[in-house]
């Protein structure tokens, strides 16, 4: 019953499988080898993007940030959500990297919308040498809060970015959950929608250690590579990176995990439904869940040893019919008996 984050879930079989293919023998390093250039050109194929630059970090941190200042200058500013991932959860690295651009916040908790986003740049100060300059738009998709941007909220999006001249950024962490519960391809969900750059999370979904950071402009590449090299994220065994996106992309295993995980987050949620004293804080799109339950159910799950966020407390003490909230994500591995045995608690 861990349904604290899709971080904690096991390597998907595929996975482990191309990193023991890749141990064998010797390979030349820092990127410069076969599987690397074979897992780039399977990105490229993946998004329907043939000369996009595509290159391999082991963090989503490092493939948010080095995206992020590829695109933008250190006096631009940078339009993102009061609670975008790269403002809450990135202890500063996008300003460390870009070398200083700020963040400006936009929209309300975990979205905005183009209005939002127009509005925000209308009201930046007058723009000469004094002043910060607009320059990047960044997005999360599946949102801080298990939300999602439909393609429509995309396309209007990026459309008033890029009349004003700014470039869009994505923040995929999560991004096979929301193509798999949008029913869309990653080139609908990206380039086609106006997106300039994705940070293609693969961790979350059955990879160890893997991300890619795609951009679309290929004039982009080469300072993407010189950005990844500067910032101490150029592995020198670049080929179980590769290997890790190989096994991911092969056959479709990246989308068919993603739906495994949001399909038992559904199964949770239609539990979770049927039970009387559950609200959720906004309707579940992926595999993401905030939902608010008694004190006491919340005791009961912990003494059963569920596992998952609690954001409201403190457990003990307190009024026992007070709702607190708690965020479960659904990963990939789960049971259906899991998933039961978590929501047969919550009944008591």
């Amino acid at each position: 019953m861990r349904l604290g984050s899709d971080n904690t879930g096991p390597a998907l079989p595929q996975v482990m499988e191309a990193l023991a293919r890749a141990n064998e023998g010797h390979a030349t390093p820092y990127g410069a080898d076969a599987l690397t250039d074979a897992a780039r050109d399977k990105v490229r194929e993946v998004f329907a993007a043939p000369d996009a630059a595509v290159e391999f970090v082991a963090t989503g941190t490092a493939a948010n940030v080095l995206a992020l200042a590829t695109l933008t200058q250190p006096w631009q500013t940078i339009f993102c959500t009061p609670r975008a991932h790269i403002l809450v959860d990135e202890c500063h690295a996008p300003e460390f990297y870009t070398g200083g651009a700020r963040l400006t916040l936009t929209g309300h908790e975990d979205k905005m919308t183009a209005d939002d986003l127009a509005a925000a740049i209308s009201t930046l100060p007058r723009r000469d040498v004094h002043t910060s300059e607009p320059g990047t738009v960044a997005l999360t998709q599946v949102t801080e809060m298990g939300q999602l941007y439909t393609l429509d909220e995309l396309r209007s999006i990026t459309d008033v970015a890029h009349a004003h001249g700014l470039s869009v950024h994505l923040d995929g962490a999560r991004f096979a959950n929301a193509c798999a519960a949008l029913g869309c391809t990653p080139a609908q969900m990206s380039h086609e929608a106006g997106i300039d750059a994705v940070s293609f999370g693969a961790s979350k979904n059955g990879c160890l250690n893997v991300e890619a950071v795609v951009m679309f402009d290929p004039a982009k590449a080469w300072e993407l590579e010189r950005r990844r090299k500067r910032g101490g994220h150029l592995v020198s065994k670049g080929r179980f990176l590769a290997a890790q996106m190989l096994g991911y992309l092969e056959n479709d295993v990246w989308l068919t995990s993603a739906q495994r995980a949001n399909a038992n987050a559904a199964r949770l949620v239609a539990g979770l439904r049927a039970l009387p004293g559950c609200t959720f804080t906004a309707e579940p799109q992926a595999n993401m869940i905030f939902a608010r339950l008694p004190r006491a159910t919340h005791q009961r799950l912990h003494a059963g040893g569920a596992v998952y966020g609690l954001y409201e407390g403190p457990l003990e003490g307190g009024d026992p019919d007070e709702p607190l909230l708690m965020r479960c994500v659904c990963d990939w591995s789960l049971t259906d008996e899991q998933i039961d045995d978590f929501l047969a608690l919550v009944k008591g």
